[in-house]
């Protein structure tokens, strides 16, 4: 919600940066959650506001829940192309190992049929196995690399993540 507004202020006025010289909303939720946090827990712990305490762990679970739908609004926005970047890699590394494994598989039959079978029916079994072997072997496992490149780019990406934000509050607070 707040990042949805503070890239349409970005937007018209084009002049506004964000705290950590980006728009990224990403920075802007988290910095607004853990201000929101310090915030809320000094009021807290502050003996002369009892009665309200309530009230600001309410507005603070509020706050809380609205910067985490936020926050992964933008995640899954985020996962969708890196979704589509695992679907093309796969696609990518099938065509090229489908290739790869069809001249591999032809040379291969090609040398070792012959020993154990007539030439007319090895460069035929030679032929038709290269193909047939490397279409399967390349579905199957294009299959197997696209599962492995999402789940790598997303742990990948969610630690690069994570680095870059408690970097970004390190220089923040030294400054």
């Amino acid at each position: 919600m707040g990042a949805i507004a503070w890239r349409n202020i970005k937007d018209k006025n084009p002049n506004v940066s964000g705290h950590f010289g980006t728009t990224d909303p990403i920075y802007l939720i988290f910095y607004l959650s853990s201000y929101l946090y310090i915030y809320l827990s000094i009021y807290l712990i502050h003996p002369s506001i009892h009665p309200s305490i309530i009230h600001l762990s309410n507005l603070s679970i509020y706050l809380t829940y609205l910067s985490s739908i936020d926050l992964s609004i933008y995640l899954i926005y985020s996962i969708y192309y890196l979704s589509i970047l695992s679907i093309y890699l796969s696609i990518y590394l099938s065509i090229y190992l489908s290739i790869y494994l069809s001249i591999y598989l032809s040379i291969y039959l090609s040398i070792y049929l012959p020993t154990y079978l007539p030439i007319q029916l090895s460069i035929c079994l030679s032929i038709y196995l290269s193909i047939y072997l490397s279409i399967y072997l390349s579905i199957y496992l294009s299959i197997y690399l696209s599962i492995y490149l999402s789940i790598y780019l997303s742990i990948y990406l969610s630690c690069l993540l994570f680095a870059c934000l408690y970097y970004h509050i390190l220089s923040d607070y030294r400054y």
